[in-house]
């Protein structure tokens, strides 16, 4: 999720770095918030560079001026070093250090705290974590347990990534060691084949927990194939080396959805490394925390897919008493407005958090009023209107996606949707899923659709 403010961020990072002409240029078109995923042969072009050849040496100045030898730089970015992308290892910690440290100095001292950037995921001491009883009490429960699996869904913007992270700080207070993988930041490339894919996969690992990864010692994809390179690997590698549990979050997991054939052996073995753990005590050591935002509609035997077994978390939305906590928190007076908007705020968006915080900062820093705010938050002008618009957007390429949403919201039904059609409307947050059938997930969308589709 874009972080407030970012692309001013960038441009007092480039001024702060002294990154001037085609340079500066070329850093605030690659690392702004909607070409993290996109491949350099695209961005090039969007950068307007002469050549890819040319694009390809300003990235190189660029990371130069940012290396773990300036005055500065960013600890992890060696220019020798091999391993994950410079590129991924320079936008965490812009993203993740630097970020945070220019927010507290452009609000000066004694700012609001309802100013608090909205960043994802929300660390659990943060005042802005919300939490959903009972699920983080089952999670931390589940967690110790040997060989568990927790499996996260939850639609985009709505807290999977805080609870992913806050499992796994959990963890470490329990001294177990814990990764956090975000299928998010694998290039496209990454997924063309399965072997590049699982290198990929334990190399990231082996990262993050400071093991080198000599996969080749390991590897005999020729000889056993892939997947079981991968197992051999993961247990000769990064499990027996360790001392204590290892607990292996898995962030989008759904990314892996876009690529069937990856998915169709991936999936099965994280399965079967789960039931591992049943017959073979090393892999009881492994416990795996997945997330994803919508169903697979990916076709797994039912004796295969990872998503029918372990303890299953579905995020709901906030119900008003948490609202009114949050509320609190970023400093609105409930006795001045009244606690009913909570429940009004609730119906409107469904209780989802990022929509809820959105409408709360507003009251308590009385930039809106609630008759305002709510008379206007479907339209283009609202509080709502860039999310809004980011929506449209994005069905403005999938006419199939937005007739459905047509006729959700004119006829106030519930409608059958073919997987692939569910799994792209659940995993932007627009409709909800019962059984088998699909409806609009809160007023605010049904409102909007009405009158724009």
């Amino acid at each position: 999720m874009k972080l407030q403010s970012w692309d001013l961020f960038l441009k007092h990072i480039a001024d702060e770095y002294q990154l001037k002409g085609r340079l500066k240029e070329t850093f605030l078109v690659r690392f702004a918030y909607e070409n993290w995923r996109k491949p350099d042969k695209q961005v090039w072009d969007l950068a307007e560079t002469a050549s890819l050849e040319t694009y390809k040496k300003q990235m190189t100045s660029i990371y130069a001026c940012f290396a773990n030898d300036k005055p500065q730089g960013c600890p992890d970015l060696d220019l020798q070093g091999k391993g994950p992308g410079k590129f991924t290892i320079l936008k965490e910690w812009l993203k993740d250090q630097k970020y945070p440290e220019w927010w507290r100095q452009s609000q000066g001292p004694g700012s609001s705290p309802s100013l608090i950037p909205w960043q994802s995921p929300i660390p659990i001491e943060s005042r802005l974590y919300i939490e959903r009883p009972p699920i983080e009490a089952d999670c931390y429960r589940e967690l110790l347990a040997p060989g568990t699996l927790i499996r996260i869904k939850s639609p985009e913007k709505t807290g999977k990534t805080s609870l992913l992270k806050n499992i796994l700080a959990y963890a470490q207070t329990h001294q177990h060691h814990a990764v956090y993988l975000n299928f998010q930041e694998a290039e496209s490339a990454v997924f063309n084949h399965l072997d590049r894919f699982l290198r990929w996969f334990c190399a990231n690992v082996s990262r993050a927990l400071d093991i080198p990864p000599h996969l080749d010692e390991f590897w005999a994809e020729d000889l056993y194939g892939s997947l079981m390179s991968c197992k051999s690997y993961f247990q000769g590698a990064i499990l027996q080396p360790l001392t204590q549990p290892l607990v292996l979050g898995l962030d989008n997991v759904d990314r892996i959805f876009e690529y069937p054939q990856i998915a169709a052996d991936f999936l099965p073995m994280l399965r079967s490394w789960n039931e591992d753990a049943n017959m073979l005590e090393i892999w009881q050591t492994l416990r795996l925390v997945l997330a994803h935002s919508t169903e697979v509609y990916v076709e797994l035997d039912v004796n295969q897919s990872p998503f029918n077994i372990g303890w299953p978390v579905q995020l709901p939305g906030f119900t008003s008493a948490q609202v009114q906590r949050l509320g609190t928190v970023l400093g609105l007076d409930w006795s001045r407005i009244g606690t009913a908007v909570a429940d009004q705020l609730v119906d409107l968006v469904g209780g989802h958090p990022y929509l809820v915080k959105l409408a709360l900062e507003a009251l308590a820093t009385g930039r809106q009023d609630w008759p305002h705010l709510r008379a206007e938050a479907a339209t283009q002008g609202g509080i709502y209107g860039a999310h809004l618009r980011e929506l449209w957007d994005r069905l403005q390429g999938q006419p199939e996606l937005a007739q459905i949403l047509r006729e959700l919201a004119i006829a106030e039904g519930s409608l059958t949707l073919a997987p692939s059609q569910t799994y792209r409307l659940e995993s932007m947050g627009l409709v909800k899923l019962k059984g088998d059938e699909v409806t609009l997930s809160c007023a605010l969308y049904r409102q909007y659709f009405q009158t724009q589709l």
